[in-house]
């Protein structure tokens, strides 16, 4: 008896627990040993039900060579029952309202869902955007445009809640719905430095999802589990940028077994980080320039379902508010007589003098941006989020060392 995601689907019950007691005995079935979900349908469809299940668990387990075998203990469950009623979150089970539809209809779907945050963004369409972790500037600005077009229209955002790709796609459609799928408890938010992202997704709207218990903090191997339900809650993926061996790419041909739309954005060809998704193009995977390439590959919303999302505008200036002295005045221009000059400003103080080791994050930030397609160099100061000041020195020792070339129009790319 093993857990084998692999193993032959079988049919599992349409209608959710009708009892707490059952969904209890349920919830323990799962979490008892071995008992993966292939398992779980397994046991239910040949014994009836989760109690009767559970009591020739041990039994079956023998039969298999495993020995000394025993189930799930109430008070584990009871634990995790508790543990997410502290947290605010809710067990949806596979039949009731908040189980995404799209997921449901796969042939071995989780049985249950631990959901924090608003069930209805589970059942709106989805599309998944998902790529590198090490996203270069341009893979993250992709990301961002397409999750604030895919949600202009009406569609939620589903990805994994990682660093790069994943969470620049959360963050631009916060305001139109998003739901970050985790590989561990959803009160685990992982990686740490998205706990703030992972707060506002469930704060606006959006959902945590995850069909592990309560406190596991993720391993290696539950992120593949993860990539199914992320493809599954979809009716498209798009890779953005995924390097020839990676997890997106593991999102893309579950995709692919549960027939989604798989779609790709190109890349340089001697980006490594755009291997993976120049393959799938190659492969038949559709090409994306902007979401309007989705939309056009998914086709309409039906009217019911579209929900037309207004995207914000940048704030106009207060009322009352005068422009800034140079939007009233020629740079050269002298003041008019009588006009009292405004005082020359103080000039700053010099910069801090940075360690070597912020030297070195710095750098490798920069490095970690550019590709070989060239980047506008304002617009990597802006992804970065650094100070100019900070910014101009250390591309001048990228460029001395050889790593970086400058190109006209003030750009710059990888040698």
């Amino acid at each position: 008896m093993t857990e084998d995601s692999n193993s032959s689907s079988s049919t599992h019950p349409p209608l959710p627990p009708p009892t707490e007691e059952d969904r209890f005995e349920r919830l323990r079935l799962l979490r008892s040993r071995r008992v993966g979900v292939a398992t779980y349908w397994r046991l239910l469809a040949e014994h009836g039900s989760a109690a009767a299940a559970l009591e020739a668990l041990p039994g079956v387990a023998a039969a298999a060579g495993v020995e000394n075998y025993s189930i799930c203990p109430e008070r584990v469950v009871q634990s995790e029952i508790t543990a997410a009623r502290r947290h605010g979150a809710r067990l949806v089970c596979l039949g009731e309202l908040g189980y995404p539809p799209l997921l449901a209809a796969l042939p071995d779907p989780p049985p249950f869902l631990w959901v924090a945050g608003e069930l209805d963004a589970l059942m709106r369409p989805a599309v998944a955007l998902v790529g590198a972790r090490n996203a270069s500037s341009l893979g993250t600005r992709m990301a961002r445009a397409l999750a604030k077009g895919l949600g202009a229209e009406g569609r939620v955002v589903v990805s994994g809640l990682a660093r790069g790709v994943d969470a620049a796609a959360h963050e631009a459609a916060l305001e139109t719905g998003t739901v970050a799928v985790m590989a561990g408890g959803v009160d685990i938010l992982y990686p740490s430095e998205n706990i703030r992202l992972g707060e506002e997704i469930r704060a606006r709207g959006g959902a945590l999802v995850s069909e592990h218990a309560m406190g596991l903090h993720p391993q290696a191997r539950h992120f593949p589990a993860r990539n199914r339900i992320v493809s599954g809650i979809s009716a498209a993926i798009v890779v953005v940028e995924a390097a020839a061996k990676s997890g997106s790419l593991i999102t893309a041909r579950c995709a692919l077994d549960q027939g989604r739309e798989v779609l790709a954005v190109p890349g340089h060809p001697l980006d490594a980080r755009a291997a993976g998704c120049n393959m799938l193009i190659r492969d038949g995977a559709r090409l994306v320039r902007h979401a309007e390439d989705v939309a056009e590959a998914l086709g309409p919303l039906p009217p019911a379902e579209a929900r037309q999302q207004s995207l914000p505008l940048e704030e106009p200036p207060a009322q009352g508010q005068s422009p800034a002295p140079e939007t009233r005045r020629g740079a050269g221009e002298r003041p008019a007589p009588g006009v009292q000059q405004a005082p020359p400003q103080i000039p700053a103080p010099p910069p801090k003098t940075r360690s070597l080791a912020e030297t070195a994050l710095l750098h490798r930030q920069i490095l970690d941006r550019l590709g070989p397609a060239p980047l506008a160099e304002d617009q990597l100061i802006r992804d970065l989020a650094a100070p100019s000041d900070a910014v101009a020195p250390a591309l001048t020792d990228l460029e001395i060392d050889g790593r970086i070339r400058r190109q006209p129009g003030g750009l710059l790319s990888l040698v």
